[in-house]
């Protein structure tokens, strides 16, 4: 099995250093066992559960939340329909973020357009308006 330096890890996972240790710290990552002079070595499946990660955060999974679905995977009986439930449950979030952010546009929309960007900043409406 190869095994890989921290920095190798990072750099093929295309992640910071720092990023591995705190995997590591968050049990994300196992702590991998060290050679003679101390140097952390980890395997391909180190390799491949970081890019696991990284890959689960960009569609907005949360550590906690990519902890969970890690265990899944090691987790007797568990199934896809469990996965999936978690999955849709993220997509049912991620709405309720765009309404939220569909809701604040509209608000700074209606603010921004109270204002024609004349005039002292003491008379300035959007601040009026926060201030309310």
């Amino acid at each position: 099995m190869e095994r890989l330096t921290i920095g190798q890890l990072a750099k093929q996972a295309n992640v910071n250093l720092e990023t591995i240790r705190y995997y590591e710290r968050r049990g994300l990552i196992p702590e991998p066992p060290r050679n003679k002079s101390g140097y952390r070595l980890y395997s391909t499946d180190d390799l491949a559960r970081t890019r696991f990660i990284k890959r689960t955060q960009a569609l907005g999974f949360s550590l906690k939340e990519i902890s969970e679905l890690l265990s899944l995977r090691v987790e007797p009986g568990v199934t896809c329909a469990e996965v999936k439930a978690r999955v849709e449950a993220k997509i049912l979030d991620i709405e309720s973020r765009i309404a939220y952010l569909g809701q604040m546009r509209k608000a700074l929309s209606k603010l921004s357009n109270q204002c024609n960007g004349r005039g002292p900043i003491g008379k300035c409406p959007i601040l009026e308006a926060l201030d309310e």
